[in-house]
């Protein structure tokens, strides 16, 4: 700490007195994000305003070493933007302009701080529309979920952050400032540094501007769940949808425990509840023509039949449609509070779903622990929430990672992988080689190496 203590009058200089902090509360304040129960306090919080100060920051840094950990509002979920080894956590929380919505161009360009929900509703009243829309949109930082690669629930019909993401601007871990490509949808000039930007969770450049690609809002939207009383056969649903030659805008599984828990945290009875159902689907249309939409909503609830579902409910104004998601996005944050702490981020092709659900109970009964299941079912990513008596955390937590272990390889064989939109980070890493061979991996280390040869910039992360 010495050495970091002498440098603290220099950071100071660069980013001001009043965004450079050492005390003990805001070292506790962002020593957490939403990972199971992890605490990992920074050094030094710097936050800077602007791409000049930050490459002075990490001018600084690299030539003394000092390790930077880069973090937008702490909503992830793998422990990515956690400072384990200390030294600096420069937050973005400052740098939260949109700078440009150019309605010719249909782009938009912004700064990482940027609330997601925030971004979508500015261009929302230019008539145009950012899809990606992660359940932490109202909190989270589109510099966070460029990092992370996010998705959520419209995923399914219009692609995650790097089918909108065109052009970076990026401070190197040495200082230097680039920009990753041009303002162009084609762009076949050399490597793709954009995307290998995108999902990098913070270890090989911080992010000071994004240039997003925009498509026009979609003029209408409904809304249904669907019942069922087989939880495998509601994952069948979903690719029997597809299959029929539909593509929903959202298709969300949630399973019964799960909306039990998250229907008394919010206190809501907008969905009923028996015990003979065994999860729902909440399944979106949109488009511009609400006559085929209704008529797409018919045909689909016509193909659910042949799954046993239950009576559907269909959304008749936007407060429905507000309440049933409200339900779906704070799943999450209730089953956590109940004891459900220790979350995965597995995905499989969306017709191998019921063989995955199948698989994760058994592996409850095998191992020993409580598991409910929710998630973006449209694009087979189905989180996991386990509970296991005396763990709350599965960072080398010996009672829990033969299970994870168990549950990867299932997801492996199925032909998934072991994170769809929330990262690798701290907790994930050890998982690694069940997905890759050493030589990918080693790959992957050398591109590490190129951008940051001293490992200063978010190290101990992905691998």
């Amino acid at each position: 700490m010495s050495q970091l203590t002498q440098l603290v009058p220099l950071f100071q200089k660069i980013a001001g007195e009043a965004y450079v902090l050492v005390d003990e509360d805001s070292r506790n304040h962002y020593a957490q994000d939403h990972t199971e129960n992890l605490h990992f306090p920074p050094d030094i919080i710097i936050k800077p305003r602007t791409a000049e100060e930050i490459s002075a920051i990490m001018k600084l840094c690299a030539e003394h070493r000092i390790t930077v950990t880069p973090r937008g509002a702490g909503t992830g979920l793998s422990g990515g933007a956690l400072a384990h080894q200390g030294g600096v956590l420069i937050s973005f929380e400052r740098m939260n302009s949109i700078l440009d919505i150019d309605e010719r161009n249909l782009q938009v360009t912004a700064e990482p701080g940027v609330i997601t929900e925030v971004l979508q509703q500015a261009v929302k009243e230019k008539g145009l529309f950012y899809p990606p829309d992660p359940s932490s949109k109202g909190s989270c930082f589109i510099g966070g979920n460029i990092a992370e690669n996010s998705g959520g629930p419209k995923a399914v019909k219009y692609g995650v952050v790097k089918d909108y993401v065109i052009n970076l601007e990026v401070v190197l871990p040495n200082g230097e400032i680039i920009w990753t490509g041009a303002n162009v949808i084609k762009n076949a000039t050399g490597y793709n540094l954009t995307q290998l930007m995108v999902g990098s969770e913070g270890t090989l450049g911080l992010v000071t501007k994004i240039v997003l690609r925009l498509i026009p809002h979609p003029k209408y939207d409904l809304l249904m769940l669907v019942p069922f009383n087989d939880l495998e056969k509601a994952g069948a649903a979903v690719s029997a949808i597809f299959r029929a030659g539909f593509t929903p805008s959202a298709l969300e599984l949630i399973e019964i425990n799960a909306l039990k828990i998250v229907s008394k945290f919010v206190d809501s009875s907008a969905v009923p509840v028996t015990d003979d159902m065994a999860a729902h689907l909440i399944i979106e249309v949109d488009g511009n023509h609400l006559e085929t939409l209704m008529s797409e909503m018919e045909a689909i609830a016509g193909l659910l039949a042949d799954f046993d579902c239950g009576e559907i409910f269909f959304a008749e104004d936007s407060q429905q449609k507000e309440e049933l998601w409200k339900l779906r996005r704070r799943v999450s944050e209730a089953v956590k509070l109940v004891g459900y702490t220790i979350e995965e981020d597995t995905v499989v092709p969306r017709a191998e779903l019921p063989a995955l659900i199948s698989g994760v109970k058994a592996l409850g009964r095998e191992f020993d622990f409580d598991v409910v299941c929710y998630g973006h079912a449209g694009d087979g990513n189905l989180h996991i929430r386990i509970r296991k008596e005396g763990s709350i955390y599965s960072l080398n937590n010996d009672k829990v990672i033969p299970a994870l272990k168990a549950l990867f390889r299932l997801v492996h064989s199925l032909g998934g992988t072991i994170s769809a939109e929330h990262g690798i980070g701290l907790i994930q890493k050890e998982f690694m080689p069940i997905m890759f061979p050493s030589v990918t991996l080693e790959l992957m280390r050398n591109i590490k190496k190129v951008f940051d040869p001293h490992n200063i910039l978010n190290p101990g992360k992905i691998f």
